[in-house]
């Protein structure tokens, strides 16, 4: 029984991936920890959680935790994770990073994040946590840096038009929409009720620091340097991720072909599915679940893409677990089917 821990059980990503695990039949949540006014229960914070799991959530102490456990999730912001991360992978334990601190080169997290990365010692032993493209890296990684929700959704949507040399690398277009639960669960006037309930805008229009992740896979897809633009929208939704992204043809195909073309990339891949020429997905269809749906139209010389996923689960923490699934040899869709 695999023991784990989470440090940032009290915001959405660790809420879900302890959701998840709960079900798991391999693992046994062993630690709990998160910057708390009072330890107590999960299911006094989280009162659905109550004759499920009772473990005491407590005060962040890594020293601890990699006592009693084998694996960690770290469900923290952005510039806390470096600092902990080092801690856990000396005392031999792996590591799953849903932050972005093990996302980039140093140069370009000081450019995005705006300061300097302090575990520059373990950020090149760190994996790309996307299964579907790098799979094999992931089952013998210690420490994985699990995609970004805006990144998993586009990625997914133009690798496989990449791969097959189908398309322009100078014009690939994507606008992401978003639930208002993929900022965290953070006291923000911007995600107060009455600030995105009936309204719908765009922000961080081409910077945002979900892009830099985008262009460096999709750049290892395609063996050359590309560019995105990308621009993300706050919508009025608790979770979902609907990406339509714009793909120019450089060469002559049709819907079909382009259907059957992601098909075959994705083929005994569990948890992206393709849907069939004429219809396309929408955030119902993967809300509380693992899967990302792809749609494809092709109009003219332009390939429109849909795709849709679950930025708590496919986005954040669902990704995860199917990452530690991976890394200790399990069923990969154990606990996310």
């Amino acid at each position: 029984m695999l023991k784990v821990g989470v440090v940032g059980a009290t915001g959405y990503a660790g809420e879900e991936v302890i959701k998840i695990l709960i079900n798991h039949k391999d693992v046994k949540i062993a630690e709990l920890q998160a910057v708390i006014d009072k330890e107590e229960p999960i299911s006094s914070i989280f009162p659905g959680f109550k004759g499920k799991i009772d473990l005491v959530c407590k005060k962040p102490d890594p020293d601890g935790m990699a006592r009693n456990v084998d694996l960690v999730f770290l469900g923290l912001p952005h510039k806390v994770s470096m600092e902990l991360a080092p801690v856990f992978l000396k005392a031999g334990k792996a590591v799953i990073d849903l932050s972005a601190d093990y996302r980039l080169q140093p140069d370009v997290y000081k450019v995005w994040y705006g300061v300097e990365h302090k575990d520059k010692d373990n950020l090149p032993k760190a994996v790309y946590g996307l299964p579907e493209l790098y799979h094999d890296a992931i089952k013998s990684a210690k420490l994985i840096a699990n995609p970004g929700c805006y990144p998993t959704s586009v990625i997914l949507g133009i690798a496989p038009m990449l791969k097959e040399k189908a398309i322009s690398t100078d014009y690939i277009i994507a606008d992401s929409k978003s639930g208002a639960t993929g900022a965290g669960r953070k006291p923000d006037l911007a995600l107060a009720f009455s600030e995105v309930n009936e309204n719908l805008k765009a922000y961080k229009v081409n910077e945002h620091q979900h892009k830099p992740e985008i262009t460096r896979i999709l750049s290892e897809v395609a063996g050359k340097a590309i560019d995105v633009i990308f621009t993300p929208h706050l919508i009025p939704m608790n979770r979902g991720i609907l990406s339509t992204i714009y793909l120019k043809l450089n060469k002559k195909l049709d819907t079909k072909a382009v259907v059957e073309i992601y098909k075959k990339f994705y083929k005994g891949k569990p948890f992206v599915r393709i849907s069939d020429e004429g219809k396309l997905p929408q955030t119902k269809d993967v809300v509380l679940t693992n899967y990302c749906d792809i749609g494809l139209k092709v109009t003219g010389d332009t390939v429109i893409v849909v795709s849709c996923i679950d930025n708590l689960t496919k986005g954040a923490a669902g990704q995860a677990v199917q990452n530690m699934n991976i890394m200790c040899g399990f069923d990969e869709t154990e606990a996310l089917k």
